[in-house]
């Protein structure tokens, strides 16, 4: 059984973001929730996969749950002359790492960290020099230390090319720099750990940065329900400040509002929940919204997904692959007409996606979505690809309304909403405990990101599952829609039954 005190690199990091996640880890892990991305872990191994192979041909020490048998592999690729080599395992006084790619430099190594994402990070950092303090400890040779990361703005065009899909980032003077600061944050962490006490460690931003902490409802457990942490429009780092001058529940954010500054909405959401005032209906502006309005509406949601590794000709990683919609057709006495698109896994939807869109949206027609942004961005990326559909596309574009408008002016204001404007706020507000509109009486798929998990997944499916999860996400993507209709109901029939205020 390894020791409390032992570090990964993995370890390490968590105890650099709070030393209390480790000590939580080892003598309460049941009050901790599951914050980790499948899609997210997915991607780092796919990435990482493919990475090995930056350098040509490898070895790859093999996974033990005995690290001695790692590192015992690792020296015999070494003493075979490998030049680079996955997984290089290193251990030392209850310190272990695994590094990515160790790369052959003349008489030494370099260290290369493999990470999924575009850019740097400080957190990585510390990752790099907990390896390069480890390795060094161990007697390499370390020449230079890289972050190997994706590259952004790398463009598919045929083939992959490695060499311009990632990024080697050289991190050698900052990591070396580090190596001091290194040996203290072990002898920290581990006298942190080593206690059987808990310890106490005040909340703070390290709750939830670098990385989502699964001990953060335990960890806040002590907040009033409604606390400084839940009001909208204010910084995390502000909301910190307040709480350790002592200004944390909903009271206290009254009593010091001129002091505080806190805007109109802020003290609406405040003041809505303290006293339970009703609704704020802002007739002039949710009619003024209205008039925008020209039937038949066309309510649009679209589905995307992302891959790190770009999968087609023409775009990025993380590029946003739409591959689903639903359209809600709606007449002025009305009545509903429903459209909607699901694309073939395996191959890319965009082509067939941007055709049927442009055959059940007229030219001139008025569209609606709930935060039209990311609606606007599919079509725009979609219009940049395909110019003999660009003008039809663009006019979509162009005729997009924003029904989120009124939530996020406030001209519709429900304590429920808690300073929101979010649909996952504003529908529940407006409808509770409406089983018509429950996401979570859907089957398989209930949300954005098990939607797109679903369709980048659905090739390894079964025959039966993939017949079970496309009906899944064409019931998800329609209640997206039809949710719109409702809510813009909703906003009628508020000009209509409160007068103007």
């Amino acid at each position: 059984m390894a020791n409390i005190t032992d570090l990964s690199k993995t370890r390490y990091c968590k105890g650099v973001q709070c030393p209390k996640i480790l000590w939580l880890d080892a003598y309460k892990p049941e009050v901790g929730e599951n914050v980790l991305s499948e899609q997210v872990m997915k991607n780092g191994n796919a990435v990482g996969d493919l990475a090995r192979l930056y350098f040509g041909a490898f070895s790859l020490v093999d996974f033990s749950f005995h690290k001695q048998e790692m590192t015992g592999q690792t020296a015999q690729y070494i003493r075979d002359g490998a030049e680079t080599i996955a997984e290089a395992a290193f251990l030392t006084d209850g310190l272990y790492c695994a590094v990515d790619l160790l790369h052959r430099n003349g008489d030494g190594w370099d260290i290369i960290e493999v990470k999924s994402s575009t850019h740097l990070t400080d957190i990585y950092i510390e990752d790099m020099a907990f390896q390069y303090y480890v390795l060094t400890r161990c007697g390499m040779e370390v020449k230079r230390v890289h972050n190997l990361h994706l590259n952004g703005d790398y463009v598919l065009h045929g083939a992959l090319d490695l060499r311009e899909l990632f990024v080697l980032e050289d991190v050698t003077d900052a990591v070396r720099r580090k190596y001091d600061d290194v040996e203290r944050k072990i002898a920290a962490i581990r006298a942190y750990v080593s206690v059987t006490e808990e310890p106490e460690r005040e909340i703070g931003l390290h709750c939830e940065n670098p990385y989502a902490c699964a001990y953060q409802t335990y960890c806040w457990r002590h907040l009033p329900e409604h606390s400084v942490f839940d009001l909208a429009g204010m910084q995390a780092k502000t909301k910190f400040k307040h709480y350790a001058n002592g200004i944390v529940s909903y009271e206290d954010l009254l009593t010091h509002a001129d002091a505080l500054r806190l805007n109109e909405k802020q003290r609406r959401q405040i003041e809505s929940r303290l006293h339970h005032l009703p609704d704020t209906i802002d007739r002039k502006g949710i009619q003024a919204f209205l008039n925008t309005l020209q039937y038949p509406l066309h309510h649009l949601d679209f589905e995307t997904y992302q891959t790190p590794i770009p999968e087609f000709d023409g775009t990025k990683p993380y590029q946003q692959i739409p591959f689903q919609y639903s359209l809600h057709i709606e007449q002025q006495d009305g009545s509903l007409a429903h459209r909607e698109f699901l694309a073939q896994e395996g191959a890319d939807p965009r082509r067939a996606l941007a055709e049927q869109l442009v055959r059940d949206i007229p030219m001139g027609a008025c569209s609606l979505a709930y935060n039209m942004s990311f609606e606007k961005m599919v079509i725009k990326s979609l219009a940049a690809q395909f110019s003999d559909l660009a003008s039809h596309l663009m006019n979509i574009h162009d005729n997009l309304h924003d029904i989120m408008l009124p939530f996020r002016n406030q001209s519709y204001y429900s304590t429920e909403m808690e300073g929101s404007y979010s649909i996952k706020k504003v529908l529940p507000a407006l409808y509770p405990d409406d089983p018509e509109l429950d996401y979570h009486n859907l089957s398989n798929v209930h949300n954005g990101s098990e939607a797109s998990a679903a369709f980048a997944e659905m090739g390894t499916f079964s025959p039966e599952e993939r017949v079970a999860f496309r009906h899944a996400l064409l019931k998800y993507c329609e209640l997206d829609t039809y949710a719109m209709v409702k809510v813009l109901r909703k906003l009628r029939e508020a000009v209509e039954a409160y007068p103007s205020k």
